[in-house]
Parts: C-alpha cells; structure tokens; sequence
C-alpha cells in the first residue's frame, strides 16, 4: 500500500489532469515529501568531505605537491575549488560521500559540518545548536523533506562528542613531545564519555524521525544509515616506517607509538562502532560499518604508497586518508586523519552499494590494489 504523502501525490495529480484542484493546493508544493527524490547526508567531517582537496599524499611541498593538491590552480592555492563557499568552515568538498555516490537519486543533498557534534543535528526548538553560521541540520532537514522526496539520510555523528580530535592530539604529543603513550589515559577518557555519546547519537536519530514524521512521512518511506567511522591508522604490524627516529613524523606524517596505533585500529574504533550498531539497532536504523573500509590504505600502511613526481597518484596505490601535517606546509591541520579524495570516492561507493540493499546491517571493505570502484558489502 503507498504511503499517506505519496498517495496524496498521486491523487493531486488526478485532481489537477481533471480541472478538479482547488486553492488549498499550493502551487510550490503539492504535498510533503513532494519534489525530486533526494539523499540526504548529515553528521561531522568524516561525510561532510573534510580533506577532500587530497589525491594522497605527496612530500612536495611546491606547486600541485606531486599532483595530490586539487586547489593547485597553476599560480597559488584555491581550496575553494574543492569545498565551494564552505571553504575554511564546514568544508563540503565536491567528492564527499553522498556526492561520490553517483546517480542514486535525482538530487544529492549535503547538510554535514566538519565539526559538527550531536547538539548541531537536533532542532533549535529542542535545545540543538547553531554551528559555522547554519541553523541545526535537523532543521535544514525539515526543508528538505518538505521539497523533495527524501528516500535515504545517511549520518555519521558521535566521533566529535567522543572527542577523536582530541585524542588525535594527545596521542600525536606524546609521540612527539613526551615519549610516552596515550592509550592508557585516552582509554579511560572514552569509557567516562562513550555512555552519554551512545545516548546522544540515539537522540540525534530521533530528531531526523521527528522532523521526517512531521513532514508527512511514515518509517517506510525512506531509512536512515547511519554509519561508523574508517580506521585513517594501520596497525603497528602494517607500518612501513619503524617507530624509532623521526620518518613516521617527517616523513610519514604518522606520529604515533605502535602500542597506540594499535589501540586506535583494534579497541578505539571497534569500541565506537559497536556502540553505533547498537543505535542503529535500537532505532531501527540501517548500519553500515566503515572500520575497515581503509584496510591498506590508511596513513603510513606498508599497501600504500605516497605520490611522487614520477609516480602520480592513483587510486590504486596511493593511501586513503590525510595525514598529519605537524609543520602546516600544506593545507589546514584540520584535515589531518580524514579520508581524503580518494577515500571519500570510496565512502560513496560504499553509500552506492547500501543504498541498493533495502534492509539488514552492513561492512563495506576495499579490494586490495583496486581504486575506489572496488568497495563491497559484507553482512554486518
């Protein structure tokens, strides 16, 4: 049976083809969730398209950087050529994930803020947060919905509540400044916060049910996957550069002990995910889980290699994720440890892929020594 909103649709159009509708219909808008069918991606960085102005990475730090820098206009630097007017702010770049994705529906909708928490999803009215000078997403949502036909809100949230930037930093200075490890107190820090953040992210699912809800939608006429977030960090065991001396910083722009990095790729990011299955599960959300998703193609991974003038970057060999600039010779330190352009090519893949399974949790992984186009899906 159509849903209410649709049904309405269909029978407006009846009305209108037999000279039967009437002033109560307005023009713009024949009905909620009218328009064209829309994605729609909302959360943080890691699918709003921070550090999509990386093809890889390069040690040049000079023109195109080894051809890895797209805001390389032939004479100076304009990230705006990736991320539009968000440049320096929410940073949508023009291969996120759900612009990656490909033609999976007739408009493909960017709410997410690099930046963003839990507070800058939920609706004003219900104490969420203004953030780079846009309304809550919830409410960008509510717009949306009442325009187009909203069939798939994929989000990814949480990671700025638990505080990944954070704890990026403290196990970067300890690397680099105190010769000590992080994981120990990091871990501690994540077990004090990861409750209230389960919780939060469960209240920001809410909100997007509310807001779909209020604009005339049932349950079934679209779904939310909400996602977890990739490894940008190989295990100790697949790092091309020792531990000791200073490659992994000067070089690699890895600056991290093996015990950490470890912790970071097996306990860390599993921890969080699990929890977002979790919500996903209790709300009745579609997961799909990201962990692995840059299996070889993380920051330093023995799989990958970095661009150089005489071997470009490609899809096939270069890493995935953005790595740490510690003396800011390129770009912004904020797109540290993100996927870059080729990572988010391959995040939207993944979207592509889910967005054809109508129902059950999901792991999206890369093939090894394929580009992006070689994501599959793996029961979740």
């Amino acid at each position: 049976m159509p849903s209410p909103h649709r049904a309405l649709r269909a029978f407006l159009a009846l009305c209108t083809a037999a000279g039967l509708a009437t002033a109560a219909a307005p023009a713009a808008q024949a009905s909620p969730g009218g328009g064209p069918t829309a994605v729609v991606a909302m959360g943080d960085s890691y699918i709003s398209g921070e550090a999509g102005r990386w093809l890889g990475n390069g040690l040049t730090n000079s023109g195109s950087r080894d051809g890895t820098d797209r805001a390389w206009t032939g004479s100076g630097y304009d990230p705006s050529r990736v991320y539009g007017s968000t440049a320096g702010g929410c940073h949508r770049s023009d291969v996120s994930e759900v612009r990656s994705a490909g033609p999976i529906a007739t408009e493909l909708i960017n709410l997410a803020c690099s930046g963003a928490t839990t507070e800058n999803v939920v609706r004003a009215s219900r104490g969420g947060l203004a953030y780079q000078g846009e309304a809550p997403q919830a409410d960008r949502l509510a717009a949306v919905a009442a325009t187009h036909d909203v069939e798939l809100i994929a989000l990814s949230i949480g990671g700025n509540d638990l505080g990944f930037a954070d704890i990026i930093t403290a196990c970067a200075t300890d690397y680099l400044v105190w010769y000590s490890y992080c994981h120990d107190d990091q871990q501690a820090e994540v077990d004090a916060r990861i409750d209230a953040v389960t919780a939060s992210v469960g209240r920001a699912v809410d909100e997007i049910r509310a807001v779909m809800s209020g604009a005339g939608y049932t349950a079934s006429d679209y779904r939310i996957v909400l996602q977890s977030y990739p490894s940008p960090l190989p295990r100790a065991a697949e790092n091309r550069y020792s531990e000791s001396g200073w490659s992994r910083t000067n070089t690699g722009g890895c600056p991290f002990w093996d015990e950490d990095s470890d912790w970071a790729r097996d306990s860390l990011v599993p921890q969080l995910s699990g929890r977002l299955r979790q919500v996903a599960v209790a709300k009745g959300a579609q997961f799909l889980d990201l962990r692995d998703a840059l299996q070889g193609r993380e920051v330093c991974a023995k799989a990958s290699r970095q661009a150089t003038a005489s071997q470009p970057p490609s899809g096939a060999t270069a890493e995935w994720a953005r790595w740490i600039d510690s003396r800011s010779t390129q770009g912004l330190v904020q797109e540290s440890m993100h996927p870059n352009a080729y990572g988010q090519q391959a995040l939207g893949r993944c979207l592509a892929l889910i967005r054809a399974v109508p129902s059950g949790h999901r792991a999206c992984r890369n093939t090894a020594g394929a580009g992006p186009s070689g994501m599959y899906l793996t029961a979740g």
